[in-house]
């Protein structure tokens, strides 16, 4: 069975806390052998604890199958790319170089390019993804576009990507400030971006010592 047209997933890294249960679910996929396709990117390390989950985005026209020379990985009529096909892939890496999200990884032991295939056992069978299903802040969810809209009134989900001259629309969606009224998501200049540490002074001590403000 296809992944029912209405059910779409939706990613809100605001949202995120660094909980890791989608990490740990994704390990108990039936298709994943125990390995998560799914990990946490830290978003400005020195900064800050912010994380962001990342998977497959499942591209509409996916870079990864277009540069494997041995036609391993596959895109279901419903829009999911499908991680590559053991009796075909060479584990040659162009598809780990080629991914614009850095998605896909190689397996070693395996000699087997796996990735996030959005939980087809399940959603093909009308179930949310594992990690849609744990996590307990809904930075991942598994739906339809009124129900998003209905728990998110202030964003507003975006499937179109901008890498330099090259715009990528995806089955996945992220959710942005519905304020900005945004196109797409520019990745590359978001890269560019310098990121705003702020200086947090924790004076409780000195006050108590010092009897300011008490």
């Amino acid at each position: 069975m296809p992944v029912p047209a209405n059910m779409e997933f939706f990613i809100d890294a605001t949202r995120c806390i660094g909980c890791q249960a989608c990490v740990l679910a994704c390990s108990e996929c039936d298709t994943h052998k125990g390995y998560s396709m799914i990990h946490l990117e830290y978003l400005d390390r020195a900064n800050s604890v912010q994380t962001a989950p990342v998977v497959c985005m499942h591209c509409d026209s996916p870079t990864c199958a277009e540069v494997c020379p041995a036609d391993a990985i596959k895109r279901t009529e419903d829009g999911v790319v499908q991680t590559a096909r053991k009796p075909r892939c060479i584990s040659c890496n162009n598809c780990v170089l080629a991914c614009p999200f850095g998605v896909p990884k190689m397996n070693t032991d395996f000699k087997l390019m796996m990735k996030c295939d959005m939980c087809y056992d399940r959603t093909s069978a009308g179930k949310k993804p594992m990690c849609a299903t744990v996590c307990p802040s809904q930075a991942l969810f598994f739906g339809t576009k009124d129900q998003i809209e209905l728990l998110r009134p202030r964003s507003a989900p975006l499937n179109r990507f901008q890498f330099g001259a090259q715009v990528i629309t995806t089955k996945v969606n992220m959710m942005t400030p519905r304020t900005s009224r945004a196109e797409y998501i520019d990745v590359t200049a978001a890269m560019n971006e310098q990121t705003m540490g702020k200086n947090i002074t924790l004076n409780i001590l000195t006050d108590i010592y010092t009897g300011e403000g008490v």
